[in-house]
């Protein structure tokens, strides 16, 4: 928890005046019985009007400062709890945005989502409880019995009889409490994934008529979050009988007592209405303690799943700026083999070859032979521990990640866009592109005719995802926003799929003048064969190397791809 709630610590000094006014309520609230009694025994039981009233005026001003005081904690309180909470998210979403793709495999969407909203609420709901009355609660009680052996040594005892038995009681529900709320938030996050999934899909779910077979998934996973949740509330609802039960027991026996001690003249009225005022202080202050119980628990467990997400590996290259060439656009691979962190599989093996500057490379193989994690490694969004890659001829170890990302306009298999409007979503590849740049980027792509046709042109709403585009538009939008940043390198992962071979071969030739190597994962040939050069894997290896023609002299494999898109003899082309 403390990894957590060090994001607290910079309001330290908005925690210290918030614990002072607590402090002041707290004292008025302990002082009042003992002003009662002394109301009782020095004024009315003596008959000394006089001193009835200056102890009513004292315990009226001090309610008045303890009204002021509440009322200033609160205030504090709301502050502090709403501005860690800000901090608090913003540094978890900080540290995903440095998650290496390794990392960030470990936590799935849904979970992220759950801890950035949910986990984070139960720490802000503890911190402001912290403030107004869970340090409150306990020195109440501690308070109250002090006070009480203060008005009289011998009733104290008695009240305070019982009170081990309640903090071993409380112990062992708070333990009990976080491991059952942990796993609330869990079956939370597997809720929440189940949505997230169905959501995505719900096209799919919709053609297939599946509707009520996802209802059925749908109810066994509320269903157990539903169970574990009642469980954890009982539990929770457990205190307060127990909690009565034995508060009011102590009561009994000091009132017992008090009836002997008062026959005896050992003590006085008014001693015993101060004790009897403490207990219920006690009682009061011991209700509390199973909303505390509750609060804690979640946010221990809450605090726990977001200590994993503050503490798991980043990737946040420090080294300095270098010396580079610029716009060089060069690619290498020495003897590269990568396996993805925690398997033992290769998915590329002994990968060596260089991509010049401006040219059209392409990767071809089939489906499972490595083609996106060789794209991956290059924008390092992996590390290589076997082999050496070289960008501009400079070893990816010495780059600095901002200056290497820089240089390269990715564009992944499936299209991703943002919702906002089409003009935000390009300029997302660079902010201080102008208007001019982004048109002409979208001239190059083949998508700005299309986005002149829609009602709002590039002020048009792509709705979530780019639910409301086609899947070529996505594709097109996707590009067009990668050739905002000009890039030396542009790296395309099989992102033309949804294209048609017309709209496809005037990209190509409009990106021909185009500043920049274009690394391209296709699985046509009609692609193929207007490359400089095609690298074809297989198994994780590479099987060929080279132009079209000279592949379709030296690779079987490249010639059963190219049988395969033949028709009537001839590519469709």
């Amino acid at each position: 928890m403390l990894t957590v709630y060090k994001y607290a610590l910079k309001y330290k000094w908005f925690i210290i005046v918030a614990l002072s006014f607590m402090t002041i309520e707290l004292i008025v609230e302990l002082t009042q019985p003992y002003l009662i009694s002394k109301v009782i025994d020095d004024g009315i039981v003596a008959g000394d009007i006089n001193t009835v009233w200056f102890y009513l005026l004292v315990m009226f001003l001090i309610s008045m400062a303890a009204f002021f005081s509440g009322v200033a904690n609160s205030y504090f309180a709301s502050h502090i709890a709403n501005s860690f909470s800000y901090d608090l998210r913003t540094a978890l979403f900080k540290r995903v945005q440095y998650f290496t793709l390794a990392t960030l495999s470990k936590f799935p969407t849904s979970s992220l989502i759950t801890r950035m909203t949910q986990d984070v609420l139960q720490t802000e709901m503890l911190l402001y409880m912290s403030l107004r009355i869970v340090l409150r609660a306990p020195l109440l009680v501690i308070g109250s019995l002090i006070m009480s052996f203060v008005v009289n040594p011998t009733l104290g005892f008695y009240l305070s009889f019982l009170t081990p038995v309640l903090l071993v009681f409380l112990f062992i529900i708070s333990t009990k409490g976080v491991k059952i709320f942990l796993r609330v938030q869990k079956r939370l996050d597997k809720i929440n994934r189940f949505i997230q999934q169905n959501l995505e899909g719900v096209r799919l779910i919709k053609a297939n008529d599946r509707g009520l077979f996802e209802i059925g998934r749908f109810q066994k996973v509320a269903g157990r979050l539903r169970d574990d949740t009642i469980y954890a509330l009982r539990l929770m609802e457990s205190i307060m009988p127990v909690l009565l039960l034995i508060i009011n027991g102590s009561l009994l026996v000091v009132i017992w007592m008090a009836s002997d001690l008062l026959q005896a003249g050992d003590v006085q009225v008014g001693e015993i209405v101060a004790v009897i005022n403490y207990a219920l202080r006690m009682q009061g202050g011991f209700s509390m303690f199973a909303f505390i119980i509750i609060a804690f628990s979640r946010s221990k467990a809450s605090s726990e799943r977001m200590e994993e997400v503050l503490k798991a590996p980043i990737s946040i290259n420090k080294k300095e700026d270098i010396l580079k060439e610029d716009k060089a656009g060069t690619v290498k691979f020495e003897n590269v083999s990568f396996r993805y962190p925690g398997t033992s599989r290769y998915v590329l093996e002994g990968i060596t070859f260089d991509v010049k500057a401006n040219e059209k490379f392409v990767i071809m193989g089939g489906t499972g032979s490595g083609k996106s994690t060789l794209l991956s490694l290059i924008p390092k969004m992996y590390d290589v521990k076997e082999g050496n890659i070289y960008v501009n001829d400079i070893d990816l170890a010495e780059w600095n990640e901002d200056d290497l990302r820089q240089t390269i306009g990715y564009v992944p298999q499936s299209a991703v866009l943002f919702s906002g409007s089409i003009y935000e979503n390009l300029l997302w590849g660079d902010l201080e592109a102008d208007e001019s740049e982004v048109f002409t980027s979208t001239e190059k792509a083949q998508i700005h005719q299309s986005i002149e046709s829609f009602d709002h042109r590039y002020e048009t709403m792509v709705g979530q995802r780019g639910v409301t585009l086609s899947g070529g538009q996505k594709q097109r939008l996707s590009i067009a926003r990668a050739l905002v940043r000009k890039p030396s390198i542009l790296i395309l992962d099989d992102s033309t799929s949804a294209l048609d071979i017309r709209t496809e071969s005037a990209l190509w030739e409009a990106l021909k003048d185009e500043n920049a190597t274009r690394i391209i994962v296709t699985q046509k040939v009609v692609t193929a064969k207007t490359a400089d050069r095609v690298l074809l894997l297989e198994g994780g290896k590479i099987s060929a190397i080279g132009s079209h023609d000279e592949l379709m002299e030296a690779s079987g494999l490249y010639r059963s791809i190219v049988e395969s898109q033949m028709e009537g003899g001839h590519l469709d082309d």
